[in-house]
């Protein structure tokens, strides 16, 4: 670590290590040169994660998480040698918040319960994503040996991620073994699977696809592909436990925070939705200074690329991608939940907009709204967020 003063001179310079005694060591140190609850003195780090940045924040002094790739370029600015040491960086990061403060973001003042929500809410949407991809995995090997499988689950909702599915394959991980399911062991598998209607029509339907003529493997190879199955299978069944079972703790944590009432007014969110949106933006008031500052921070707004004739408005790159992600799931819902926001999205589309840049341009309206209603504790409402045009306005337009 660094300490410099305002005139740029190096007032320390320790090597301390990310754990009680190095923080121990680094508040000391601070304090020896002026640091106090009135005027705390900030610190720069390249991470916004870990045991010592949390404690740093519990402080509450101001912290601010400075991008490598930025630190890279501010140390070219003091040297041409391209050398790199972790003193020259933490005398870099020093001088970052010397001469540019102003130009960085601290990390913001969230309440202890969005932190929580916000660690929760990042795990249960990184296992959605790991069921994600074991589906497809899985996917992927049936169509290689087990087209039934595929054909038997086509037309459900959940489809190979069902408990149903998930079942059958495991009592059944090659065709030459679900064709020899009988009507009773289908009809007991989809009763442990959770089903409590049309037991029996539907296991008559399974049992009539099982029997059908497919393309087989040899038998060797077909039994070496249904042990692989079953490996597969248990990584499909263990991500879609960990991401119901996160679901419930998330959207329990967040019915709690002040904030939910105002997002679940929102057409298109629920508990989970809602709960990944207030992760990502926090309830420190002061993060954003204004509605563009959140839609950019989303990736809702676009960017403007402008040089001389040349002028390009394109889609952000740079963004909160889980921020991002959700809002393209509540754009989508929206759409049967609000007239309004249809009408918008129909709007954008006449004027020339493909369908997932009509509905960026919703996500940013609504991210607007958000902001608004958030800052001044109002709940959502349509016909304030999409007025309809008076009759007034409607026959001066004929």
């Amino acid at each position: 670590m660094a300490l410099v003063d305002a005139g740029g001179n190096q007032l320390a310079k320790m090597r301390i290590s990310d754990d009680a005694a190095g923080f121990t060591q680094l508040t000391a140190l601070l304090t020896e040169h002026g640091d106090s609850d009135v005027a705390p003195i900030p610190v720069a780090i390249e991470t916004s994660r870990g045991l010592l940045v949390a404690c740093l924040r519990a402080t509450g002094r101001p912290v601010f998480a400075i991008n490598p790739m930025a630190v890279a370029r501010y140390r070219d600015r003091h040297s041409v040698a391209r050398k790199k040491s972790d003193a020259v960086d933490a005398a870099a990061l020093a001088n970052i918040l010397r001469t540019d403060m102003a130009a960085h973001r601290p990390l913001p003042a969230d309440s202890e319960l969005v932190q929580a929500i916000a660690v929760l809410a990042r795990a249960q949407q990184d296992a959605v994503w790991a069921r994600g991809q074991a589906h497809n995995k899985l996917r992927s090997q049936l169509r290689e040996f087990y087209p039934a499988i595929l054909e038997a689950f086509a037309q459900h909702k959940h489809g190979l991620c069902s408990r149903e599915a998930r079942a059958i394959l495991a009592a059944a991980p090659t065709p030459t073994m679900a064709a020899k399911l009988t009507r009773r062991r289908l009809q007991s598998l989809l009763k442990q699977a959770g089903r409590v209607r049309g037991i029996q029509a539907d296991a008559e339907r399974l049992h009539e696809v099982f029997k059908r003529e497919y393309l087989h493997q040899l038998p060797q190879v077909e039994a070496a592909l249904g042990q692989q199955t079953s490996a597969l299978l248990r990584q499909l069944n263990t991500a879609c436990d960990n991401a119901d079972q996160l679901e419930g703790v998330v959207t329990q944590a967040f019915e709690e925070h002040p904030d939910a009432p105002i997002i679940c007014s929102f057409p298109g969110l629920a508990a989970l939705t809602g709960a990944r949106i207030l992760a990502e933006i926090g309830d420190d008031r002061a993060r954003f200074a204004d509605a563009g500052s959140l839609k950019a921070y989303a990736g809702s707004a676009p960017v403007t690329r402008a040089s001389g004739k040349s002028c390009k408005v394109m889609s952000r790159k740079v963004k909160n991608q889980r921020l991002a992600a959700v809002g393209y799931v509540w754009a989508f819902v929206s759409l049967t939940r609000s007239p309004g926001a249809r009408a918008h999205y129909d709007r954008r589309r006449a004027a020339g907009d493909r369908h997932v840049a009509a509905q960026r341009n919703l996500f940013n309206r609504f991210m607007g709204m958000l902001f608004h209603c958030l800052q001044n504790g109002h709940t959502y409402d349509e016909a304030v967020a999409f007025p309809q045009p008076s009759a007034g306005h409607t026959a001066a337009a004929a």
